[in-house]
């Protein structure tokens, strides 16, 4: 039994839909199993990272485990989260771990690298009885998908950093190579630093995403400031939002496009058009 935790968002759903299509024993851990849906076969559980007892539930007879959190960095003295899921996989005895981390994790001295090496420590520490792989994408094309309201409404978008370039991936192909690091031993002990095949900016993927829907759409972009009163706003810690606002101005990190995506799918990892092309249907108004 594989447990796959964030089993309802962008890369934990296409997760779950590639390991029941292979045949592979699914748990899907969501704290709306009621709501969820899910391919036939597929087990819903009820799981929240704030009770154990749940966690327990969801963990207990499983072999193997994919481990994400959306606990906000800063929202809690560390990533409490992930280290709640990571002693219930242990528990239970898992004996394959995959964990969804993030670019350059552990690297730094910020609150984001703070947080996010304590996560993956959480995995990897050598007391663990299983097998982990490290999986580190940057941006995902799917964070396209907050336009859609706008999209919906009118054909203008405002968009802070509009000008920064990402080498965005597709959280099919992530999945793709979770389904792999968790169905065999050939990713064990491994760290996978992971991108898509082109860098784009935000108003790039814009005008990809005009030409697939077919509609004159336009980008308005936000100056820095407004980018961090709206992180402000949002309830994001100071200390995050000037990490934030220092990595993705002062920083090119994330730009790049980085060869292991391809080499692990053996195939070209799937371009922002393509992805587009998959959810046309989400900006319909």
């Amino acid at each position: 039994m594989i447990v796959v935790t964030g089993a309802t968002g962008h890369v934990g759903g296409e997760l779950v839909r590639r390991l029941a299509a292979a045949g592979e024993p699914v748990r899907a851990m969501t704290r709306r199993p009621a709501e969820a849906r899910l391919p036939q076969g597929v087990q819903a559980v009820y799981g929240d990272a704030e009770d154990p007892a749940s966690l327990e539930a969801a963990f207990t007879g499983a072999s193997g485990a994919f481990l994400m959190s959306a606990q906000g960095v800063g929202t809690a003295p560390g990533p409490t989260h992930d280290l709640a899921l990571a002693e219930a996989a242990a528990r239970a005895g898992v004996r394959r771990v995959v964990k969804l981390s993030v670019l350059d994790a552990g690297a730094g001295s910020d609150v984001i690298a703070r947080w996010h090496a304590t996560a993956e420590t959480a995995v990897t520490d050598p007391s663990r009885t299983w097998s982990w792989t490290l999986l580190r994408p940057g941006r995902f094309m799917s964070n396209a998908l907050q336009w859609a309201g706008q999209l919906r409404a009118g054909d203008e978008v405002s968009m802070p950093f509009a000008d920064r370039p990402a080498a965005s991936i597709d959280p099919a192909d992530l999945a793709e190579i979770a389904a792999r690091a968790l169905t065999t031993d050939e990713h064990a002990g491994a760290t996978h630093e992971l991108s898509g095949p082109q860098s784009l900016t935000p108003v790039e993927e814009l005008s990809i995403l005009a030409d697939v829907l077919d509609r004159d759409l336009h980008a308005r972009p936000l100056p820095p400031e407004a980018a961090r009163a709206g992180m402000e706003r949002y309830g994001f810690p100071p200390e995050v939002v000037d990490a934030i606002m220092q990595r993705t101005l002062d920083s090119d990190r994330g730009a790049d496009v980085l060869p292991a995506a391809a080499k692990l799918l053996g195939r070209p990892a799937r371009t922002f058009a393509e992805w587009a092309a998959a959810h046309a249907g989400a900006f319909a108004g």
